[in-house]
């Protein structure tokens, strides 16, 4: 067994203003080597399960893995862990950019922050020089303008800075933590915990990438990255077209998420909102992060109205404010991604909230007087800068919507409900179930609520026998081919879990799926191993790193099973069971008997009881026996 290093822990008391640090033996890292894995362990040592979100003992770890830092492509991640204030289960969100790798970089591998603060403050961190700093004149400031304000105090450029927006400072249930003012970590309302305990944003020192293990070895995975991207359609078409790249093609096959999920087909309208159109209109340029050559970012610009310092919106965001909202202006997206960036705001979540609030608004169940006067129909988007502010400040009608649909629902009404389309009160992806049923599973059982990114998409299982993707099934013991995706079975269920292991996986070392992921596989699982042999000199194995994974997704479930949540909340919205209405799609619908048949074996493969929770002997299997000791 390799040598593993130890881990060392920044421990912010913001009550006490005491910072102090301690290391993590590396027998113990090795089971717990980064991402929210780390912060999990670091949080279920302590933290009880049944707290408020938004209370002093909520903990907020920011956290990275043993393999950032490195000059490699689709290392540079940072997760955030904490106790959602959106869904109140134990959740997680990462983000990309420049300040994960140099947090890692200053030596640190976690940053622990406990308690509240008496006033603003942000952490500074350089190396050993570590100090919580007034942040009086960055509070209540956009994220770019905020940035501007620490840069002038530090008078230094040399910075990197995770900062909350106002909306994080009015605790909106869907907050963002931001870096570089547009990479976000953006789910579960990580921003929103950050306000709670006045802290306003974390400030890192730039410095050197770090030097491999085994140099050259490392150079072979690197040296040859340009000719990795050409040999890989999908990979090139992701820097060329960003993630919005396949947005039409997806409402090709009827089921691009339109008008709050009423549908899955947006016409014609498609063409004007994804990722080809955006790179002939208002691209500026594509932007990347630490040491990463795909460049896939956006960076937009529409005179006078768009500032591209604010980045570019994705796939996600280009759906959410998009088709979601029936809005086909290209430029109505930007101007939402900016605003949502500078305000520090979720856009799946926001999106998504202003397209029930449309359908409401359609179904006589909000009128003008709840909205300020304000009109909300499908197709207009013009509504998303005022919206966005409102929310973010909490004022009038934003103040409802800062809560996230599941909750303006439940104050609306039985009638409303069913039009938040949300589990476990988070807003559902742009991925329609009714075409992924793999990822629909996910979205039920995920323990953070509707995540995109917590498994391996189902047309997966359609590639051709000799496609490379197909080594990393094999590599997983799976050996499946569909003519379709549209199956939920037994084996559909197998390839969900092992997906959702190797997902977890990547989470854990803060790697980029796009880079490492199966579909797109810059790098796959044999390199992997390979990485981390060359880069910190650990001997593993596939197993290994999948075992890390399932580690990952077992705490996860316990710490929601001790804070009272069951098999019921594994469910998703009803209009997932109903038939499409219209498109290529339309007829089509999830079957409800066949999800909750695969949510049972879904249960039995995890070794999971049929509420949901860990057996004892899955526990023990993962190194987890002190969970129940607990």
């Amino acid at each position: 067994m390799s040598v593993f290093p130890d881990a060392k822990i920044l421990d912010v008391n913001l009550t006490e203003g005491t910072i102090t640090t301690r290391t993590l033996p590396g027998d113990i890292y090795r089971l717990y080597p980064g991402g929210s894995t780390l912060g999990l362990y670091l949080a279920l040592q302590e933290m009880e399960p049944n707290i408020d979100p938004l209370a002093p003992e909520n903990m907020l770890i920011f956290s990275v893995s043993v393999l950032t830092g490195l000059p490699i492509s689709g290392q540079s991640r940072l997760v955030i862990t904490t106790k959602s204030p959106l869904t109140g289960t134990i959740g997680d969100s990462q983000s990309g950019g420049f300040f994960p790798a140099h947090l890692k970089i200053n030596g640190y591998d976690a940053v622990v922050f406990r308690g509240k603060a008496v006033k603003p403050v942000y952490l500074y961190i350089d190396g050993d020089d570590v100090s919580l700093r007034d942040a009086a004149g960055a509070w209540g400031k956009v994220t770019g303008e905020a940035e501007k304000v620490i840069k002038d105090e530090l008078q230094d450029e040399n910075i990197e800075i995770a900062q909350i927006g106002p909306a994080g400072e009015n605790l909106v249930k869907y907050a963002s933590v931001m870096n570089m003012s547009n990479r976000a970590n953006g789910r579960n309302g990580t921003g929103a915990v950050m306000g709670s305990k006045l802290l306003k944003a974390v400030v890192v020192k730039k410095g050197k990438a770090r030097k491999a293990a085994d140099q050259e070895s490392f150079r072979k995975l690197t040296g040859n990255v340009r000719d990795r991207i050409k040999e890989n359609e999908g990979i090139e078409a992701l820097g060329l077209f960003g993630t919005d790249g396949e947005l039409n093609a997806t409402n090709r096959d009827g089921f691009l998420a339109t008008r709050n999920f009423k549908s899955g087909h947006f016409f014609e309208k498609a063409k004007k909102i994804t990722g080809t159109t955006m790179a002939k209109t208002i691209l500026k340029e594509r932007d990347t992060c630490f040491a990463c050559a795909i460049r896939c970012k956006r960076v937009v610009e529409v005179e006078g109205k768009v500032d591209p310092f604010y980045g570019g919106p994705e796939y996600e965001t280009c759906a959410t404010f998009g088709s979601y909202c029936g809005n086909d202006s290209l430029e109505d997206i930007a101007i939402a991604n900016q605003y949502c960036n500078m305000y520090g705001v979720d856009t799946i979540s926001c999106g998504a909230t202003i397209a029930f609030a449309m359908e409401c608004f359609e179904k006589g169940l909000l009128t003008t007087k709840d909205t300020d006067g304000m009109i909300l129909k499908f197709g207009d988007g013009s509504v998303f800068k005022e919206l966005i502010e409102k929310i973010s400040l909490r004022q009038g009608f934003g103040d409802m919507m800062a809560e996230g649909s599941y909750r303006m629902a439940e104050k609306l009404g039985p009638e409303a409900i069913p039009l938040s389309i949300s589990v476990k009160k988070q807003e559902l992806p742009a991925h329609m179930p009714q075409y992924k049923p793999a990822v629909g599973l996910m979205y039920a059982v995920n323990n953070f609520g509707a995540d995109h990114q917590s498994c391996e998409h189902d047309p997966f299982l359609t590639m051709p026998p000799d496609a490379k993707e197909q080594v990393w099934l094999g590599m997983l013991g799976i050996n499946l081919l569909y003519d379709d995706q549209f199956s939920l079975d037994e084996n559909k269920v197998r390839f969900a879990t092992a997906g959702q292991r190797f997902y977890s996986m990547m989470d854990t070392l803060c790697l980029c799926q796009f880079a490492w992921g199966p579909a797109w596989q810059l790098y796959g699982p044999a390199d992997l191993v390979e990485a981390c042999s060359a880069g910190i000199g650990w001997d593993t194995s596939i197993q290994e790193l999948m075992e890390i994974g399932e580690r990952r997704i077992n705490m996860m479930r316990w710490f929601n099973v001790k804070a009272g949540f069951t098999s019921a909340d594994d469910q998703l919205p009803d209009r997932i069971f109903e038939p499409l209405p219209e498109g290529p799609s339309e007829g089509h619908q999830m079957s409800r008997e066949d999800f909750e048949k695969a949510r049972s074996t879904y249960y039995e493969q995890m070794g999971w009881d049929q509420q949901g929770c860990p057996k004892e002997t899955t526990l023990q299997r993962l190194s987890l026996g002190w969970l129940l000791e607990k």
